[in-house]
């Protein structure tokens, strides 16, 4: 039974939008590779570290492919090519480009079928592994059990893995359910990832296979103490998409956010690139068993929460169709929105309300993320607290499933210890003493929050329509999200981005998706 009483032919009208702007877009996505994806397929491949210069041997292999334009026939043939002339592992190959003695261009053609046996066994390995991570995560569940309710999600940031580690192992014991270590300022905007363990990342650490490997350790760690499986957050947004998906999977994270529009939007990412990266990353998290936080709550940091709620739902819709082409499913989207109307607007709770009741019932299988308010928590840090709790009812009043803690200082990124004690403390009061309250009550037949739903589910049909009609390209040149215009053929990464020949092939999307799309 729908509470707001939503017009069921909107929500499957609005669907058939997203779904068509999807499989538009994805016409395009399916004919065309990056240097980030190719980046990708070597990593899973196996080569790893980084030669003298710290330059990563993926960023060699795939810079070498662009110097010799053959990007464009994929890094899995040529590696796969080399191995079969070569009788090299890729590790090798990768390591005998940088020393200036292997030229993947001049080597003989072989045909595909030869080239992709020889890196069956390599893909197999990988493939293996995040099989294994994928057990050892069931396992840990099969064991502990896992939470009914929300997950309470803090951030931790302190620029220093090590630091990190001891702030997430105290946040653990404070009630935390899922830790996410927010990035260093500026790496999105990186066209390579860096290596090893890190210890001077400013406003977040880098995110780094390494740092990835010690953080899961010590979640290990403290969840065997707690008896609770503690979740692992980063970020595969930016540049380099779909390597931190892949790092990720093969070191066992548990949460990436991974929005589709994000890095176009916000860091002015070519949008050619960024719809290609997006679905090699998704199709990565969906195998890895990952569940993705979609970044809709950021376009209300730059536009009106009131006016533009719309945007947020359609994005929301968007999300879910590419995350569905790429074999991500329904249980693992957490779609995004946030608790960004001004506290000063008559009603607000009440919209507020509204739209989170309307995305449960729209996505009623999404793990829902729900962000706290920040855009209108300057000056007085006790209103703030007063408005995490009123947040904190709309998470359980709503059945939101990822709940990311508002806390008086989190604008520091890594909160005062104490006020991260207050903010679970006061979510777990909240959740506890208002567990059932949602199924207790229902809204006003045409009453201010039904009417609110009605509203901006309307507005958002008719969006996703101007968008199926002028392409999903063309509305994010003209401004249709968060009131922020790019072109076309502009942003960073443009010229990391080819269109396939006939000889490509991806070992790994093919392989993940094998039944699934």
């Amino acid at each position: 039974m729908s509470k707001l009483n939503l017009d069921q032919n909107l929500i499957t009208e609005a669907r058939a939008h997203a779904k068509n702007i999807a499989l538009d877009t994805q016409n395009f996505i399916d004919k065309h590779t990056t240097v980030t994806v190719e980046r990708t397929v070597c990593r899973l491949l196996g080569i790893d570290g980084v030669n003298s210069l710290e330059n990563p041997l993926p960023n060699v292999v795939v810079d070498h492919l662009v110097e010799k334009n053959i990007l464009s026939g994929g890094a899995a043939y040529y590696i796969g090519n080399a191995c079969v002339n070569l009788s090299l592992n890729p590790q090798q190959i990768a390591e005998g480009i940088d020393r200036g003695e292997i030229d993947l261009s001049t080597l003989p053609r072989k045909s595909i079928n030869d080239v992709k046996n020889a890196i069956k066994p390599f893909v197999d390995k990988t493939m293996q592994r995040i099989d294994s991570n994928v057990e050892a995560r069931k396992n840990y569940l099969d064991k502990f059990g896992d939470k009914s309710g929300p997950y309470l999600y803090i951030i931790v940031a302190t620029g220093n893995i090590y630091e990190d580690i001891v702030q997430a192992k105290a946040a653990a014991k404070q009630g935390a359910d899922i830790i996410a270590v927010i990035r260093t300022t500026g790496q999105s905007l990186l066209d390579y990832v860096p290596y090893g363990a890190t210890t001077e990342g400013f406003g977040g650490t880098y995110a780094t296979q390494e740092n990835f490997r010690l953080m899961r350790k010590a979640l290990d760690e403290v969840g065997e103490e707690q008896g609770r499986y503690i979740r692992l957050c980063n970020y595969c947004s930016g540049l380099c998409m779909p390597e931190i998906a892949a790092m990720g999977a093969l070191e066992r994270l548990d949460v990436m956010l991974n929005d589709a529009l994000y890095g176009i939007l916000f860091r002015d990412i070519n949008m050619k690139r960024t719809m290609i990266d997006q679905f090699f990353s998704r199709v990565i998290n969906g195998y890895a068993g990952v569940i993705i936080n979609t970044g809709e709550d950021n376009y209300l940091t730059t536009a009106d929460a009131v006016a533009e709620a719309h945007t947020v739902l359609a994005s929301q819709f968007l999300n879910e169709q590419f995350a569905l082409l790429a074999g991500l499913p329904e249980t693992q989207m957490g779609l995004g929105h946030a608790f960004e109307i001004d506290p000063a607007v008559k009603n607000g709770f009440l919209m507020e309300l509204a739209q989170a009741q309307m995305a449960r019932e729209i996505f009623p299988n999404a793990p829902l993320k729900y962000m706290p308010p920040t855009k209108h928590m300057t000056g007085n840090i006790f209103r703030g607290h007063i408005q995490d709790a009123l947040f904190n009812m709309v998470t359980i009043m709503t059945n939101q499933k990822l709940h990311l803690l508002g806390m008086m200082t989190e604008a520091l990124h890594t909160p005062f210890m104490s006020d991260r004690a207050l903010a679970i403390e006061n979510a777990q009061y909240v959740f506890n003493t208002m567990a059932d309250l949602g199924e207790e009550i229902n809204f006003k037949e045409g009453g201010f929050i039904q009417s609110r739903a009605h509203e901006v589910l309307a507005k958002t049909t008719k969006l996703l329509g101007e968008i199926e009609k002028n392409s999903l390209f063309t509305s994010l040149s003209i401004g249709v999200f968060a009131d922020i215009k790019r072109p076309i053929d502009g942003g960073k990464g443009l010229n990391g981005v080819v269109e396939k020949e006939e000889i490509y092939f991806n070992p790994f999307v093919e392989r993940m998706l094998e039944g699934k799309r």
